[in-house]
């Protein structure tokens, strides 16, 4: 959500904004309803002070009359009818207001897809190998490193087991990711994976995107041995860290807070039906350490956090070798709550182009407001924080660049140096 006041301020730039963010969103039908509350708020709070009013003269026994008792009775009926009604709008100005988008930078380009996205740069070279190459699933299958039949087979569609030095490596590009984000400063964390619907709302995965959202069918029992409310596995770490400080007032010196995620992931790919079903670029489950910082509501210092966040993902990328782009996302692929988005994209030989494997987002104060965080400035002020997140390294499609760039003639794959340490010194994988 935004300030209502902003939106009424700006409502040719939300509907602007609406329109090419790709969002069904009706901005003035918002603020008519908002408007209607308002009026049948003021009109059931004079109706209380009334009542009340009626409530004492009927203390009095002098007062107290046949006509002033009926009169108190359909007064109540009144405000009971009106509550009814405003209950009604609230739950549709609530659902709506879940829908606005935030604004997005000037410098976003204007697009309906990842097609009008725009490159800013292009680091390293792309290998050009004198040998008949293999993607990443024949590698995996002739080293021992993957097996894709028996995940299908245990798992379902888009199921994999990562074996042997193939589970070392996620394992390794992992940790390497992890202590060096530890080294700048990002404060670690391990989160829960299984949530209430509350923290997917704070992040702003819901309502827009529920469908990608995997539900646990049995959310358990509470204490009482009630039915517990539904529970939901996250696509992302940020979920859990943004949650983690939600309702909260914190102190403009704690500001900012930086912290790390490492978890396992989960989205369905509702509407990703025949969309990269090969291999591991593309699959249900995967492990994941995001980024998140929240900050000072200063868009100045947010975009030098963005900028920030993109240059350590961009580091770990050329410590690993890997030939990467940059590109800029527009208004039709950037999401409901971003103000500006970077994605960053490793050269995937097989594939014969780049392929997305991190994000880097700025999302001012919007998800800030969903998850009610807030800071007391120096001069007593209390205002929303913004919030950033950035993939520092997902795995195991991080795994496809890797397994692929790395390839040699025999089939083997050289191990980059800063994982070998993490490998127990392992230098090659190659053919049992």
């Amino acid at each position: 959500m935004l300030d209502l006041k902003f939106i009424r301020e700006n409502v040719k730039l939300m509907e602007k904004t609406v329109k090419n963010k790709g969002i069904d969103l009706d901005i003035k039908k918002l603020l008519q309803l908002d408007d209607k509350r308002k009026e049948l708020q003021q009109e059931i709070d004079a109706l209380r002070t009334k009542r009340n009013e009626i409530a004492e003269n009927l203390k009095d026994p002098k007062k107290r009359t046949e006509k002033l008792k009926e009169e108190g009775r359909a007064i109540k009926d009144q405000i009971a009818a009106l509550d009814d009604e405003n209950d009604k709008i609230m739950t549709e100005f609530s659902q709506l207001s879940l829908l606005v988008p935030n604004v997005y930078s000037d410098d976003t380009p204007i697009g309906k897809d990842d097609a009008d996205n725009v490159e800013i740069v292009k680091v390293g070279k792309v290998p050009k190998f004198d040998f008949e190459i293999k993607d990443h699933i024949q590698l995996g299958k002739d080293l021992d490193i993957l097996d894709i039949e028996k995940g299908v087979e245990v798992s379902g569609f888009r199921g994999y087991y990562l074996k042997n030095e193939g589970a070392m490596m996620q394992m390794a590009v992992l940790n390497f990711a992890f202590n060096k984000l530890i080294s700048k400063g990002f404060a670690p964390f391990i989160v829960p994976t299984l949530v209430k619907e509350q923290a997917l709302i704070n992040m702003g995965q819901f309502p827009l995107h529920k469908a990608e959202t995997f539900q646990i069918a049995n959310p358990g029992k509470t204490e009482k041995g009630d039915e517990a409310e539904a529970k939901y596995l996250v696509g992302t770490s940020e979920v859990s860290l943004i949650s983690y400080y939600a309702n909260q007032i914190l102190a403009q010196k704690q500001l900012p807070i930086k912290m790390c995620g490492f978890s396992s992931c989960y989205r369905s790919e509702i509407g990703s039906y025949g969309k990269d079903t090969r291999g591991i670029y593309r699959i249900y489950e995967f492990w994941k350490i995001e980024q998140i910082i929240i900050g000072e509501n200063d868009l100045n210092k947010t975009l030098e956090y963005h900028d920030e966040l993109r240059k350590i993902s961009e580091e770990i990328l050329q410590e690993l070798g890997l030939p990467y782009r940059v590109i800029q996302c527009c208004t039709g692929d950037m999401g409901q709550g971003k103000y500006r988005m970077f994605d960053i994209e490793s050269w995937m030989p097989s594939r014969k182009k780049y392929g997305e494997t991190h994000s880097d987002s700025a999302l001012t104060d919007w998800q800030a407001r969903r998850a009610n965080i807030k800071y007391k400035d120096d001069k007593g002020e209390i205002k929303f924080v913004h919030t950033l997140n950035n993939t520092a390294i997902a795995s195991p499609r991080i795994l496809i660049a890797l397994w692929e760039n790395n390839q040699n003639q025999d089939g083997s794959i050289n191990v980059p140096d800063v994982l070998q340490p993490y490998m127990g010194g392992i230098k090659k994988i190659v053919k049992k």
